[in-house]
């Protein structure tokens, strides 16, 4: 069943304005249906999806951080897999409050939205609907993080910032880019300063972000006294969970999934 919302705002969804930013590949795409789910969308600072099992739970909590492409139709899946194995899975919009994300055509436009997002309010939208989670049936003591992409990003600075979340899983997560006025640090920046232990799945193809700078942010990491797991997929490239682009590589976005979940198990989000 859907949540009543405060306000009614329907969920965004950069696909829709980005198909010239993205080639879909729909003969591949996962569809999990909602059958034993509950899903809908609800108000927290931003519009948010979630997907959860029917019952009263509480359930352990994933916080699902998007891509620069926004909470398309593959990263609710993503929600809803996450669910059918027991997770409340919840994905705010956090680019919501800057542009109405259906005028975007181009990726250009894509990354100069993505550009105006301080982090500050990146993180407080993101715990906003961590807290919305607790509230709504999820345990707040078994809670983590992942994110893909932008997302990837987020999730190195959600753990820094939370001292709640137990794990977090970083998908191709971007680790550079430039240092501004209101996202004054980077993820590689922050690689000493996370929480929860963190696994890094990355393609060795990937082309936007070096696997060797991230064995160096993770071996940073370690020194600080951090745990940090990096697995490199070697014939991938960038998106390679994505299962609506031609990146997609089945096989390990599959080993990529029985890795983060057995991480959540491991350190307690479960």
């Amino acid at each position: 069943m859907t949540e009543p919302l405060p306000r009614r705002l329907v969920m965004t969804s950069l696909m829709t304005g980005l198909t010239l930013a993205t080639v879909r590949v729909d003969a591949q795409v996962i569809h999990t249906d909602t059958a034993g789910l509950d899903v809908g969308e609800a108000m927290t600072t931003v519009p948010t999806y979630y997907a959860r099992p029917q019952g009263n739970g509480p359930f352990p909590i994933v916080l699902v951080n998007e891509e620069v492409f926004g909470v398309t139709d593959y990263i609710k899946d993503v929600c809803r897999r996450l669910a059918r194995v027991g997770y409340l899975a919840v994905a705010p919009e956090i680019y919501a409050r800057l542009v109405d994300t259906a005028k975007l055509t181009s990726e250009a436009e894509v990354q100069a939205v993505v550009g105006k997002a301080p982090d500050a309010t990146v993180m407080s939208d993101l715990d906003a609907a961590m807290a919305w989670a607790a509230a709504n049936k999820g345990d707040a003591s078994r809670a983590g993080v992942t994110g893909f992409c932008r997302g990837g990003r987020n999730t190195w600075l959600y753990d820094a910032h939370s001292t709640t979340v137990k794990a977090a899983v970083v998908w191709y997560g971007v680790l550079g880019g430039a240092r501004t006025e209101i996202q004054p640090r980077t993820a590689a920046d922050m690689a000493t300063e996370i929480h929860a232990p963190l696994l890094a799945l990355q393609g060795g193809q990937d082309r936007s972000i070096s696997v060797a700078d991230l064995q160096a942010a993770a071996a940073r990491a370690r020194a600080a006294g951090k745990t940090v797991e990096v697995v490199v997929y070697p014939d991938a490239g960038h998106g390679f969970h994505a299962d609506y682009r031609p990146s997609y590589r089945p096989a390990d976005a599959a080993d990529g999934w029985q890795r983060m979940l057995a991480w959540l198990r491991r350190w307690g989000v479960a």
